[in-house]
């Protein structure tokens, strides 16, 4: 899991992300001179898409993380329990929740998004409510909490693209674009479980 170098990596990169707001302007009020330009947005893949890896995904996908867009993909729960993840956690045993697949790269990193007004020292807002983190102390202190799943969702890996190319990806029509919103990060029933069938065998075996 990486550390707090990791998201300052992230912090240094975000300077070179105007360029990928062009992709958000949809979504932004027509012309309001004080409108807040949005850091994240939703991106629904076409059933028929050949990659395995993101046919039938939701993927939440944020502008100010680096030079290009990265985020991670909210429908596809796998087979690894939470508890998987810190077995010192005596507690955790308890919680039926799963690790979800967020994407092909970097498969060994874990991001999390979760629900709070501000984002705090160790992570990244995504969007007003909603943060974004891969620090191991905060995501102790989140699974700590009476209810550790509430507003809070952990990722294996995560999803990325190189500059320039999701744009024209969803100019061939291969992505639909919709405003992030939590319940569609927390609250919708996943139905596309990872690994689908036909699958890359590319992530470890422990995870299935």
């Amino acid at each position: 899991m990486r550390s707090d170098s990791f998201l300052r990596r992230l912090r240094d990169a975000a300077a070179a992300v105007c360029n990928f707001l062009l992709l958000f302007a949809p979504f932004l009020p027509a012309g309001a001179d004080d409108a807040k330009p949005l850091t994240a947005m939703l991106i629904v893949a076409r059933s028929e898409l050949p990659d395995p890896y993101f046919r039938d995904s939701v993927v939440l996908v944020m502008n100010n993380l680096g030079a290009a867009p990265a985020g991670v993909i909210v429908n596809r729960p796998t087979k690894l329990p939470v508890s998987h993840l810190f077995p010192d956690l005596d507690r955790l045993a308890q919680v039926p929740d799963k690790v979800y697949f967020g994407g092909p790269v970097e498969i060994d990193t874990v991001w999390f998004v979760f629900r709070a007004d501000k984002p705090g020292e160790h992570a990244i807002q995504a969007f007003d409510g909603v943060n974004v983190s891969a620090n191991r102390e905060l995501l102790r202190e989140l699974l700590g909490r009476d209810k550790p799943m509430e507003g809070l969702r952990i990722f294996i890996g995560h999803s990325g693209w190189a500059p320039g190319q999701l744009e024209t990806e969803i100019a061939r029509g291969d992505w639909t674009l919709a405003p992030a919103e939590p319940d569609a990060i927390f609250h919708n029933k996943s139905e596309h479980p990872w690994p689908p069938e036909a699958a890359p065998n590319k992530t470890h075996a422990d995870l299935f």
